[in-house]
């Protein structure tokens, strides 16, 4: 069965003892969302890896976005934002890589004639 010895001990004893092996029943607030619920989102989120919490809080059901993080959590996904800003190609990281050792050996005095600008 490939369990440990301890497990089985356990387990017996718990059976002679309660008449059942399932474990006690414990305090704490009751889960808002079935379990069904949690593999439709995870099924969702597994289409479009993209989606964010809110964006799939507008698809279910499920309008609190943190339960819907901690769900997807506990199967290993996050909600992501898309990333919005200017997309490189190919030549803009090989001019980047270009500039890069082109002034990659400059010392602070070189660097101190160049100015910087927000504007592109």
């Amino acid at each position: 069965m490939n369990v440990n010895r301890k497990t089985i001990f356990r387990l017996r004893q718990r059976l002679h003892e309660r008449d059942t092996v399932s474990g006690r029943p414990r305090s704490g607030r009751p889960r808002c969302t079935t379990q069904r619920q949690d593999r439709h989102l995870v099924r969702n989120h597994m289409n479009n890896r993209l989606l964010s919490a809110s964006a799939s809080s507008r698809q279910t059901r499920e309008r609190n976005n943190q339960r819907i993080r901690r769900r997807l959590s506990t199967s290993d996904l996050r909600a992501r934002r898309p990333y919005i800003g200017p997309i490189l190609t190919q030549r803009h990281r090989h001019q980047r890589t270009l500039c890069a050792q082109e002034h990659g050996a400059w010392d602070r005095i070189q660097w101190r004639n160049v100015v910087f600008s927000f504007k592109s």
